[in-house]
């Protein structure tokens, strides 16, 4: 995989204001200390949080230029896995149950992956169209990840005898 990551593109006033607030959304914070932490060579230490989370980010232009049907790339499915470490981090800080996700994908972008803590799955999610992963926006982006991580929680609280069993 490779160290590249895409600029960001210029962002208007109003948008800057927004996306800052966000970037201190717990799960976007997740999110960047796991892309942080890939950087072993300090290649991207010099580089924003936004423009390190620019990958994620997919204008419609940019998705409908994307074929229907396609092969997620490397760089693809190590931002999908990030993602999702994101997520079960996110859960374990807020449960203190260790969550580990697991993603079983065919070579044609469809898949499934499961964040389990004990003997509980904590979130159970479908993939499809994977080579087309990413959110219209870093709210978006947020939103989803902050989705996940609450349905992870509510699952832990639901069922804390088979969360914690071990």
């Amino acid at each position: 995989m490779s160290n590249a990551v895409a600029e960001t593109p210029p962002t208007t006033p109003a948008d800057s204001t927004g996306d800052e607030a966000l970037l201190q959304d717990a799960f976007v914070r997740e999110l960047i200390k796991q892309i942080r932490a890939q950087d072993t060579h300090g290649t991207w230490e010099g580089k924003t949080d936004l423009t390190l989370l620019a990958p994620y980010i997919l204008s419609p232009e940019q998705r409908r230029a994307m074929p229907i049907m396609g092969d997620p790339d490397p760089e693809t499915l190590w931002r999908l896995d990030l993602f999702h470490n994101a997520v079960g981090l996110a859960i374990e800080r807020a449960t203190k149950c260790m969550v580990s996700p697991m993603t079983k994908m065919s070579h044609e972008g469809f898949g499934r992956t499961v964040l389990t803590t004990g003997r509980l799955i904590v979130v159970n999610r479908h993939l499809r169209d994977v080579h087309r992963f990413g959110f219209a926006s870093l709210a978006k982006l947020a939103e989803a990840g902050n989705k996940l991580v609450a349905e992870g929680v509510s699952m832990i609280e639901q069922y804390p005898d088979v969360a914690n069993w071990g």
